[in-house]
């Protein structure tokens, strides 16, 4: 079985997850006929080179608004993968964390921010065992730290200590083959935002082409990894024209809204991979804790776009 799944509740904030409008969300999530959440939630430090993790208690969720997350998921029929995520205030990419190999009076760099990583990791880790999350996600995108592998298997056994269930960790796209680790864990994730197209408003048959080659890199990367599956823990890509090109923006506000190119993404990629035995399904990103409002909405919402139909007619019929 492949996972169907979507992430959720990445822009909630202290609270949000126990509001009615994200009960509504949830409510939409779930009619797409899909089977899992990947609730995503952030907590900071301060710099890429900060050695301390910490919540803001002004916007960090609460673990009661996690544990309430998944209580209504699993009401709605959703498997989840509690999926939390180190981001940094001083608005660095998570990939970019990264310290000088030398240590520092009677310190090392690495060693402490490995030890407060893990110390973040294990307390949503028991959260996720005691509301009985499906899965666990150890990293997403953490490329700078991708080389400190023996400080990663440390860490990943101190998450196995005390969550049982299947682990996965999140490399970006194009650095699958950089993990040494992976049978660390038991599934291979990635964000798959691969460039699908050279020039706004391309076709679908022209994304499946470009897809076929990504597939084929990461049938490589399954079969170097003992047949070990593959998930799309991240990809999506906005409703704007020209994002096919790079399904990781979101920035580039001035690109003009359109739907077509949302949907030629999300069906190319549908049909170049998912018979695929080293696939094991996806984690679309994403979806909003509580329903976009504004219309039209040029981000990577699907809600009310011909690609929330594009996924009720998978997800529905597989």
């Amino acid at each position: 079985m492949k996972i169907k799944g979507f992430t959720y509740g990445y822009d909630g904030k202290r609270g949000d997850y126990r509001t009615p409008e994200a009960a509504l969300s949830m409510d939409r999530l779930a009619a797409l006929g899909g089977d899992w959440a990947a609730l995503a939630f952030t907590v900071c430090q301060d710099t890429y080179h900060s050695t301390q993790i910490r919540p803001d208690y002004r916007f960090t969720a609460t673990d009661r608004d996690i544990a309430t997350a998944v209580e209504r998921l699993h009401e709605r029929g959703l498997k989840v993968c509690m999926k939390p995520i180190v981001n940094c205030l001083d608005g660095v990419w998570r990939a970019n964390i990264d310290f000088p190999e030398r240590e520092w009076g009677s310190g090392d760099y690495w060693k402490e921010w490995f030890s407060s990583y893990t110390a973040f990791l294990r307390h949503y880790a028991e959260i996720a065992e005691e509301t009985g999350c499906e899965m666990f996600c150890v990293g997403c995108e953490m490329l700078g730290s991708e080389k400190k592998e023996d400080l990663w298997r440390q860490a990943i056994a101190a998450v196995r200590g005390v969550y049982h269930g299947p682990l996965v960790y999140n490399t970006n796209h194009g650095k699958e083959k950089d993990v040494r680790w992976w049978d660390a864990v038991d599934y291979i994730g990635t964000s798959a935002y691969f460039r699908v197209a050279s020039a706004p408003g391309e076709s679908v048959e022209s994304m499946k082409e470009k897809w076929d080659g990504y597939r084929e890199e990461l049938a490589e990367v399954s079969r170097m990894n003992g047949g070990k599956q593959v998930i799309f823990m991240e990809i999506g890509c906005r409703s704007a024209l020209g994002c096919a090109a790079m399904p990781w923006d979101f920035t580039h506000r001035e690109f003009p809204y359109s739907e077509e190119e949302q949907a030629n993404f999300y069906e190319s990629c549908f049909r170049s991979v998912w018979e695929e035995p080293w696939f094991g399904g996806m984690f679309w990103w994403d979806w909003y804790t509580k329903l976009p409002e504004k219309k039209p909405e040029t981000g990577f919402s699907i809600v009310g776009k011909q690609t929330e139909e594009v996924v009720k007619a998978w997800y529905g019929k597989r």
